[in-house]
This record gives structure tokens, C-alpha cells and sequence, in this order.
């Protein structure tokens, strides 16, 4: 099995999701160091589907010692001859060139498509196929406006955090228990495997990881990771001339 783009050729990659890291998540953040520093070691690429962070307020949080940590961490990739692919989620939507730049990762759009065993796959981070959920697609569609990014842009950095951590704190406050309306709508999957000409996706974000079979599709729903709160979980899917599958994370002592 090989996978191609338009850019080069990989025979074995990993794709991961919805990390939601942060500095109050240090278990989290240790696997996806180990991840990152042994797991990716003998992959040809690594690609982000979205939420790598638990919130993204600009690029000047590259000021701060979390977030260059995990940009310098994420460096290392290219350091070793790994291409490292960044997809923006709905946590981490602006994510700019210059992280992009400090973290040697390319920004993907989305969706993106990749061809993989002559098949056509494609990536997304899942968001706006949850066309159910409306206040919230109204809610995607305005925050990424330049319009709206520029006046967010222009508070200063410690009122977009607050932002960002009020959030985080809405967040942690909902049922553990994703309903309906947050999860990918039939009429919204099949529009996407229409428009893109595939048979494949891989995508996050719904935090209900699974793989799906029906109508001649096959869809791959990437897991979250959380090693900090409740029972542990996490995972990765691997390409290679095994196929496509689902692993477990290794976090450097245990299996989760």
C-alpha cells in the first residue's frame, strides 16, 4: 500500500484528533509527547485532524511556555524526516501561519482529500458535518469570517483567554454523553462523499469513535484522548501496507 498527494509519496502514516491539550491535562499531554517522540518514530507522516488544543485564541499564545513547548515538540517531526499535516477543528480554528511555521506542520484544508491503495480518502475534522446542531453551524460560519477574526484578534491576549478558558469551563460542564445533535448527520455525510468523490472518511470531533459500513461507504471516527479525568482513552488510526486500522494508545507504561 502507498499513500500519495499532491506533494509526495508515504507508505505509512498516523492520524489523530480532538486532544484538547492543555496545561491542566498534563497526563494527556505526556502521551501525546510519547506519541509524538516514539509512537510517529518509524511513520512517513502524522496528520491532525483538529482540536489539537483545547482552545487557540491567536498565534501570539506562541508567547507563552505551553503552547511553544507543543509547537517545538511537534517540530521534532521534521527533524527526523516525518511530514506532519495540521487540520483546524472547531477548538483550534485559528491556528496561523505561524505556528504552522514554528511547528514545521502544513496546514490542511478542510476537507482534504488523499489517495491511499488507488482509493480516494477523505479528511475532515467532522464539524460541519453536524448540520443538526444549528446554532452552532451558524456560530462556525460567522467565527471564521475575517471580519469577525480581525475585531477577536484585536483584544488583547489576556481577554482572549478568558474567553478561551470560559470555553474550556462550558465544556466540562456538558454531559459526558454526546446526544444526537452533535453527532454527523446522514444527509450531511452523504453530500461530502458526493461532492468529493470518495468512498472513504476519516474524521473527529463527535468524540464517538467507531467504524461505519453501509451504502458502499466506510467511515472511520478518529477517538478523543482524556487521561486525566474518568477512565482513560484515546487512540490512532495507522495507514500502511496492513491496511487501515484503529490502535489503542500507547502511553509509555500502559495500553489505554
Amino acid at each position: 500500500m502507498h499513500l500519495t498527494n499532491k506533494r509526495t509519496v508515504f507508505y505509512s502514516m498516523l492520524l489523530i484528533s480532538d486532544l484538547h491539550l492543555s496545561e491542566s491535562l498534563p497526563r494527556t499531554v505526556a502521551a501525546f509527547e510519547h506519541f509524538i517522540c516514539v509512537t510517529a518514530s518509524a511513520v512517513d507522516a502524522v496528520f491532525i485532524l483538529g482540536d489539537l488544543f483545547e482552545y487557540w485564541i491567536g498565534d501570539d499564545m506562541l508567547a507563552l511556555p505551553f503552547a511553544q513547548h507543543i509547537a517545538k515538540l511537534m517540530h521534532t517531526l521534521s527533524e527526523r524526516g516525518i511530514t506532519l499535516y495540521v487540520m483546524h477543528g472547531n477548538r483550534d480554528f485559528l491556528l496561523g501561519s505561524r505556528f504552522m511555521k514554528t511547528a514545521s506542520a502544513i496546514l490542511l484544508p478542510d476537507p482534504y482529500v488523499i489517495t491511499a491503495f488507488g482509493e480516494r480518502i477523505v479528511l475532515t475534522h467532522g464539524d460541519a458535518l453536524c448540520t443538526a446542531d444549528v446554532v452552532y453551524q451558524r456560530f462556525r460560519y460567522i467565527s471564521r469570517t475575517a471580519v469577525a477574526q480581525s475585531l477577536f484578534f484585536a483584544l488583547p491576549l489576556r481577554w482572549r483567554e478568558k474567553v478561551g478558558k470560559s470555553m474550556r469551563r462550558k465544556r466540562l460542564a456538558q454531559s459526558t454523553q454526546p446526544s444526537s445533535q452533535h453527532d454527523a448527520t446522514f444527509s450531511a455525510l452523504s453530500y461530502l462523499f458526493a461532492r468529493t468523490h470518495t468512498r472513504i472518511m476519516i474524521h473527529g470531533h463527535t468524540h464517538l469513535p467507531a467504524f461505519h459500513y453501509h451504502y458502499g461507504t466506510a467511515r472511520w471516527v478518529l477517538p478523543d484522548w482524556e487521561l486525566d479525568h474518568g477512565a482513560p482513552r484515546g487512540g490512532y488510526l495507522q495507514i500502511d501496507y496492513n491496511g487501515i486500522r484503529l490502535l489503542q494508545l500507547n502511553t509509555g507504561g500502559s495500553l489505554v
